[in-house]
């Protein structure tokens, strides 16, 4: 099938210079001179969409779009946007140690003005920028559709689903990263600077309205041409996520049932698609399985694949259809040349040897077999370990934690390949056999396992050149193809739901099914949140967006009034509105955050420094850009709570009606 989306460049180049247009000066605090017409650019938005070839584009901008939030333009060698939600998690923390500005001592670091770069973790502020970006790119279709004449209703709320299903879906996750934020629902024809923040429960309120049209009037993907845009099945998806969080958890369970029994969809249970195993089977075999086919880009989005709902194309030679995703550089351990990790007779443990150096061995070649990291992120010990942990059991069956079958990486699968060593071939070892003393100072960045089958992308650049000494993950020429919505999330959903509606059985049953798709023989009878938020992170690493996911979950626990798995409950008023970093109290977020995470534990000694990771109980929320709110200079946008410039008495619009109707008021 073909994927290519983005066929009107013409309009697409339009539509990129339509940026400049609406929200520009108060999102990044540009003058008025900005939004000046460009008398080089011949460009005018009632020209360009007026017809539906404009429209086309502009839904291919917010399809692309979308993916950079995963990865990006921006230093994507080093460090990519994806990360940062799952720093704020209990899965992961930044580990670049050679960086003097970590991103490590949140409450101090992250601040309204900033904070780190990306390269040491924190994209928090991108995070507002580009959503905001794609929420404009969904703006253009309501805002010039009447300028588009001959559309039947049908294709023309077909174009309004899709627009709304990219204004929500951000929308949704502006609100769980940031709280209360500006409503923007028009491309506006001169610049506004007397926002208002909106209440997150109004803006939900609209986005479930929103999604409730798309879901009746988008089509389902087998009436598609194309994959890799908006279907009826990923606004179902979002309508999910939007009952939930509005706490109509009946609703949420009953667009999950037509999701997983009507709608054509079924969990991949056996392989299927191509086999594409390392670049140096010798080194690191796989034994082909159903969770290493599902999770190869190059069988996300073929028609055998009945679990996608959604995926995003990332593929190609050309900027428009590839961004480099460099995951194995990114979240791999920086195990070779240049670590400290050491053999016990004091060499380099693992050497990037070139195919073309002398000292290159076939059966050593782990460049190639599992790239070469440089641990900018780091799973947690939680992550790695006690979350397998089922029934008081390590499942030895999940093959999403198998290393047997090559889908799990383990620091001591890896051997010394060092022909000069006397432990060549051997395995790691981290402390030296008859001393015990480390063979690594720098555990943070060089000894951590992590799921090779979900960060191993081919690099087809490197594999062209014998003289590569570095295989980093897809880039340009390569697939990078990636799910944005699957089935196994939706079981996940519904156990979700039926946990708030008090039915833990049903929900265990939901998650046992994805559970035996993986292979595990270890199950449930009943089930916590707890565990069903751990099996998201087991099946979901990488794909959902952590934070802002945990932050769902811990504003639908308060709604719900169900406990968590340690027995606490949450109002509502008041569980997003603590400071601290002590142990007690704060959100479901922050109870996982330190109980399960490496936060708030006190400081790690690591080779060349001291690091303290905290994390404080207002870090639910990351903090409003003081460039956006000194933008809006004719108005007052709200601070979040713990941050410099929190107001409780900052006046907030109560509902998206009246954010809506203030839009055209521009002072």
């Amino acid at each position: 099938m073909n994927l290519s989306i983005y066929k009107n460049k013409k309009a697409l180049y339009a539509l990129t210079l339509a940026t400049t247009i609406g929200s520009a000066v108060f999102l990044s605090g540009c003058s008025k001179d900005f939004l000046k017409p460009d008398p080089l650019s011949f460009y005018e938005p009632t020209t360009t969409f007026s017809t539906e070839s404009g429209l086309q584009a502009a839904l291919a901008m917010a399809d692309r779009h979308i993916r950079t939030y995963w990865t990006s333009f921006e230093n994507r060698n080093i460090s990519v946007p994806i990360g940062t939600e799952y720093l704020f998690s209990e899965l992961s923390v930044a580990s670049k140690t050679d960086d003097a500005a970590l991103f490590a001592d949140i409450p101090t670091q992250l601040t309204p003005i900033g904070g780190p770069g990306y390269d040491a973790g924190n994209w928090t502020t991108y995070f507002w920028d580009q959503t905001y970006e794609g929420i404009k790119y969904a703006n253009t279709i309501p805002s010039f559709i009447n300028n588009v004449t001959g559309l039947d209703e049908a294709t023309k709320n077909a174009y309004l689903g899709r627009a709304y299903f990219h204004r929500s879906y951000r929308y949704l996750s502006l609100v769980f990263q940031f709280g209360d934020v500006p409503l923007v629902t028009k491309i506006l024809e001169v610049p506004k600077q007397n926002y208002k923040s909106t209440k997150r429960e109004a803006i939900l309120q609209m986005i479930t309205k929103d999604m409730e049209f798309a879901v009746q009037w988008v089509p389902e993907q087998k009436d598609m041409i194309y994959k890799g845009m908006v279907n009826k099945g990923a606004c179902r998806m979002l309508l999910i996520k939007c009952y939930l969080a509005t706490g109509q958890f009946q609703k949420a369970k009953d667009q999950a049932d037509i999701l997983i029994n009507q709608s054509g969809y079924e969990l991949m249970k056996s392989n299927f698609g191509t086999f594409v195993n390392t670049y140096s089977p010798q080194t690191w075999q796989v034994t082909r399985n159903v969770i290493w086919d599902l999770h190869r880009p190059e069988n996300k989005l073929i028609a055998a694949n009945r679990e996608v709902i959604m995926g995003m194309p990332n593929r190609g030679a050309t900027a428009e259809s590839m961004i480099d995703f460099l995951t194995l550089r990114i979240f791999g351990p920086s195990y070779t040349s240049g670590s400290d990790l050491k053999s016990p007779d004091g060499k380099q443990a693992v050497q990037n040897y070139a195919r073309n150096n002398g000292s290159y061995r076939q059966n050593y070649d782990y460049i190639r077999a599992i790239g070469r990291g440089i641990g900018t992120w780091r799973l947690t010990s939680f992550a790695t370990n006690e979350m397998w942990n089922v029934n008081g059991q390590n499942d030895l069956g999940d093959l999403r934690h198998n290393s047997a079958v090559g889908n799990w990486g383990r620091m001591d699968s890896i051997k010394y390949n060092d022909p000069t060593s006397t432990w060549f071939g051997r395995n790691l070892l981290f402390r030296h056999p008859t001393t015990g003393a480390l063979l690594c100072t720098d555990s943070l960045r060089v000894w951590f396992d992590w799921p090779h089958y979900k960060i191993y992308l081919q690099d087809v650049v490197a594999e062209a050149n014998q003289g590569a000494n570095q295989f980093n993950g897809a880039t340009n020429g390569s697939n990078a193809d990636w799910y944005l919505y699957r089935l196994a999330e939706t079981y996940l959903l519904r156990a979700e739901a039926k946990y708030y509606l008090g039915d833990a059985g049903g929900a265990a049953a939901d998650v046992n099914e994805v559970r035996k798709r993986a292979g595990c023989t270890q199950l449930y009878n009943t089930v916590t949140i707890g565990e069903i938020m751990d099996e998201r992170a087991r099946e979901l690493y990488l794909e959902e967006w952590r934070h802002m996911e945990l932050s769902r979950v811990s504003y639908c626990l308060a709604l719900s009034g169900k406990p968590d798995e340690w027995g606490n409950t949450y109002d509502v008023n008041t569980y997003d509105k603590q400071e601290g970093t002590g142990a007690s109290g704060g959100s479901y977020w922050y109870q996982r955050v330190v109980r399960y995470g490496m936060y708030n534990k006190g400081e790690i000694a690591v080779r060349p420094r001291t690091i303290n990771y905290r994390m404080a109980k207002h870090n639910l929320y990351w903090p409003i850009p003081n460039s956006a709110i000194t933008a809006n200079n004719k108005g007052q946008l709200a601070q979040n709570f713990g941050y410099d410039g929190y107001n409780a008495n900052t006046s907030k619009w109560a509902t998206w009606e009246e954010a809506v109707a203030d839009e055209d008021k521009v002072q």
